[in-house]
């Protein structure tokens, strides 16, 4: 049984270093153009090289997105876009479009493609035409369930790879595929620029009497309709493995590094804790745990093990559960005297009860005592991005994040 790869978004340079850092395998990123997050802050050419050396230096793979539904007016400026990043070495690049895998096929032979979720993949004689045009893997619809996964494994050849999402946000329309933003906000999904009215907050109006607005309740808060709960499948990683998945995707190029790093942390210790010992198995409820400390919709398994009912909605509210803040980030460590220099991401105060968090490690507990640089007490820590030194109760690394349980 070989080991799934864990790929995580990179949505910023740092976003896609801090994966690398907590375990990821493999990161998606995309560029200033033609990806379908133009939410998140992207890469520039210099980002894009420097973010390809330091995951190639550390044996990781990047593979680029490039998966919008172009207009012809696209299909120029992806050329030339393809022609600037054929160079940099890739480990593939998405697509979802015919035409864009024959400009990739072209101007890029030797980069390895990948058919994007938006090329809707929900059977094995789709993934086997795909195959047969060039592609390596196939992103596999979120609408899959596990025993149709299977017979996509069963029925294709072993040489092309499967990816499925196992966790993050789901999309009230087709893997994506949807024209609420577009006809609404004229801000087009299939382009990078969604506008999420999936998520808004909606009235009735009728025809005959105009600006008076009829409230849709499903209870005194309202009603959000199209508000799905987020997909989890940490407590299903023997299920996923043995369906023959090949990579393990993890969406959120617009969540920030601190989801990042709590997200891939936690898969990367259960599918590593599976391969140990995949008889004796059963899931760690911590790391469960942990997926509750970053800011999330209810949990679910989206359509893994059958299709969703009214259960996998949230009618109540649009708003993510945040009970945990990022306070800080340790940028260096000193062995000999254990002090950390941390940079300050959100307000906290001196003997603060934090948790600190770190690759590889389970986080640990203890008060917050801080000084500055002449080492004078620091009673609170309020100025964005000041760097303040904290004595830590074990030893650290570079990375570690600082967090704190909201009042």
């Amino acid at each position: 049984m070989q080991k799934p790869e864990l790929l995580a978004p990179g949505g910023s340079l740092e976003k896609l270093k801090t994966a690398i850092l907590y375990g990821a395998d493999a990161v998606y990123v995309g560029g200033e153009a033609f990806s379908l997050r133009a939410a998140a802050e992207n890469f520039s050419l210099d980002q894009l090289k420097e973010g390809l050396e330091f995951a190639h230096n550390r044996g990781k793979k990047v593979y680029l997105t490039a998966n919008i539904l172009p207009h012809n007016a696209d299909i120029d400026e992806f050329c030339g876009y393809i022609r600037n990043i054929a160079p940099l070495g890739f480990d593939a690049v998405l697509v979802a479009d015919p035409g864009m895998m024959e400009i990739v096929k072209e101007l890029a032979p030797n980069l390895p493609i990948h058919i994007s979720t938006q090329a809707n993949n929900v059977n094995y004689k789709s993934a086997e035409f795909w195959y047969k045009q060039g592609a390596k893997r196939v992103v596999l619809a979120r609408e899959m369930s596990m025993a149709e996964i299977k017979e996509i494994r069963k029925r294709t050849p072993r040489e092309l790879e499967l990816e499925a999402f196992v966790h993050g946000a789901m999309c009230i329309s087709y893997s994506g595929r949807c024209l609420l933003s577009n006809y609404m906000t004229a801000r087009d999904a299939n382009r990078g620029a969604c506008a999420h009215p999936c998520r808004w907050k909606y009235s009735l109006m009728e025809e005959t009497r105009p600006g008076e607005h009829m409230p849709v309740y499903e209870n005194e808060r309202g009603s959000f309709i199209f508000n799905s709960k987020d997909l989890c499948m940490i407590e299903h990683i023997p299920e996923i493995i043995e369906s023959g998945i090949t990579s393990l995707k993890i969406e959120g190029r617009v969540k920030t590094a601190y989801y990042v790093a709590t997200v891939v942390k936690a898969y990367r210790d259960e599918i590593d804790r599976y391969f140990e010992n995949p008889e004796g198995y059963r899931c760690n409820k911590e790391s469960v745990e942990e997926l509750c400390k970053v800011s999330h919709r209810p949990y679910y398994t989206g359509f893994y093990f059958g299709k969703p009912d009214s259960d996998a909605q949230v009618y109540a509210t649009s708003s993510y559960i945040r009970e945990y803040d990022l306070i800080g980030i340790v940028t260096d460590y000193n062995e000999e005297n254990g002090i950390a220099t941390v940079v300050q991401r959100n307000r906290f105060f001196k003997n603060d009860e934090i948790e600190v968090m770190q690759p590889g490690e389970p986080y640990f507990i203890q008060t917050a005592d801080m000084k500055d640089e002449d080492g004078n007490d620091i009673e609170v820590a309020n100025h964005a991005e000041m760097t303040l030194f904290m004595k830590m109760a074990k030893p650290v690394s570079i990375g570690a994040m600082l967090r704190k349980k909201r009042g």
